[in-house]
């Protein structure tokens, strides 16, 4: 039996090993369409590398694993009760729109559509909740979520080809028993199926799904196992940018969604959640597709319920139970997996918070309104920010939140033009969400696969697509 803490331990001494056996996991990933496009072209698919991986699977509680799967359809049921609730979110999210030119853009397409009155009749959530594993002062662990991503959440489609790359791992060196448990995982699969619910609740056979992407995406091959999903069941997907669609994007009278001259079934968004995702012309779109009564993956109501504002206000005391009226049991497991979060409104109960985090910086994040990873602040950098935030009004952007603390372990990273070395890591647990709601009815909710990823301790803050977290799979135990 491995133990926690010593993991692959005595494998990661032999340097040379270790070199053989990187070879052969980088060709099995290439093999298995681990892919990614390079920056320096990424654009185009004529020529790809992996995407970063460890060399060996990280070993995970079974325990944590199994809290996160169980708590996940009781996610889905929160996110989807918030984006129903618009006077919550009007409350919750007012100081930060104050503040934050990115939400109160998102905020002002929300009320025009709830003004004009919502055309979309289904409502499709794919998303995932993240979490680290938190060390406690008595050894053992536990579960803690970080975020939940409502809009674009990747790496479905990666996730579902990397465990036979760790099987392979070891296999090669003899580990057949090891090798078997690792974990079956098929996101993709899980994803598309409720795009395809979403679509075929729509109920119209020639309908297209429309995929909006970033011109330069160098992580298409996730997006594409998701693609190649829907093909399989005959839904077709079309790619078109923003651009695209103020340029060639229409509703008829009732407000049907038409792209090219084809109707549009279902919008998955796979960009739209960074300010720079959005030029004027890009907001023009966004609006015309809010507007249009196509299933939005995600609606804006739902992307607004993923803001870390929304997270913080969920963790106060009796506002579960506030959101999810009656279901006691569903707003334990969620209250179980919650971190400290603090608001940073102007107001006594920020000012204390701001006191504390500058008092101990160490046991602090400072996160602002975004998505897409590489935004937080830490330590030093953290308590500047707050010295330099606390008189000002633009603090309610933020949110204060309980840094968790893993226990490292050591593993191999694997990255593209990058020798194999090992070092101490942390990893964070994902899982997939699918949802959809036809009018009041939740016709689907279940949980659809995870996302191990892993990184260097040195690397505080960032994903696998900000070029620091890279993809991993859990070895249960």
């Amino acid at each position: 039996m491995i133990g926690m803490a010593t993991g692959w331990g005595s494998l990661l001494q032999d340097e040379q090993q270790l070199e053989e056996l990187a070879r052969q996991a980088v060709d099995r990933a290439l093999a298995e369409g681990v892919l990614l496009r390079t920056s320096q072209e990424p654009s185009s698919s004529e020529v790809v590398s992996y995407a970063p991986f460890t060399l060996f699977p990280s070993l995970v509680p079974s325990a944590l694993l199994e809290q996160a799967y169980a708590v996940q359809m009781d996610f889905n049921l929160l996110v989807d009760a918030v984006s129903q609730n618009a006077a919550f979110l009007e409350q919750t999210l007012s100081s930060t729109i104050k503040r934050d030119n990115f939400t109160a853009r998102l905020f002002d397409i929300h009320k025009q559509v709830l003004k004009e009155g919502i055309a979309q009749t289904v409502f499709l959530g794919l998303n995932r909740s993240d979490y680290m594993f938190q060390h406690n002062a008595d050894g053992s662990p536990a579960l803690k979520q970080i975020e939940i991503n409502t809009i674009s959440a990747s790496f479905g489609g990666l996730a579902s080809r990397t465990p036979a790359v760790h099987r392979h791992v070891l296999n090669v060196l003899s580990k057949t028993r090891e090798a078997a448990k690792i974990l079956s995982n098929n996101p993709s699969k899980g994803l598309a199926l409720g795009i395809a619910k979403a679509w075929e609740l729509y109920g119209s056979a020639n309908a297209l799904v429309l995929l909006i992407a970033q011109e330069k995406e160098r992580n298409i091959f996730d997006q594409r196992a998701i693609e190649n999903e829907l093909l399989a069941r005959n839904i077709h997907v079309i790619r078109r940018r923003f651009e695209d669609v103020s340029e060639k994007g229409s509703l008829d009278q009732d407000r049907r969604l038409f792209m090219d001259g084809q109707e549009v079934a279902v919008v998955y968004f796979r960009d739209g959640y960074m300010p720079s995702h959005y030029s004027l012309q890009n907001w023009e779109a966004r609006l015309l597709l809010e507007r249009s009564c196509a299933v939005k993956c995600p609606d804006i109501a739902t992307q607004l319920a993923g803001t870390k504002k929304v997270q913080q206000e969920l963790s106060r005391v009796g506002m579960l139970e506030h959101v999810l009226p009656g279901q006691p049991e569903a707003v334990a497991r969620l209250r179980a997996t919650f971190a400290g979060l603090y608001s940073l409104d102007m107001g006594e109960e920020g000012d204390q918070a701001i006191t504390e985090a500058i008092a101990a910086p160490s046991r602090f994040v400072l996160k602002p309104q975004r998505e897409g990873g590489g935004n937080n602040l830490y330590g030093e950098e953290m308590v500047q920010a707050l010295e330099g935030l606390k008189d000002s009004e633009e603090r309610a952007s933020y949110i204060l939140m309980e840094k968790i603390e893993p226990e490292p372990f050591g593993n191999c990273l694997l990255r593209s033009g990058s020798p194999a070395r090992v070092v101490q890591c942390i990893s964070e647990l994902g899982i997939f969400g699918v949802y959809v709601r036809q009018g009041k009815t939740l016709v689907m909710n279940k949980h659809v696969g995870h996302l191990l990823r892993t990184k260097a301790i040195e690397h505080a803050d960032g994903g696998v697509a900000a070029g620091v977290a890279v993809l991993d799979n859990p070895y249960p135990v």
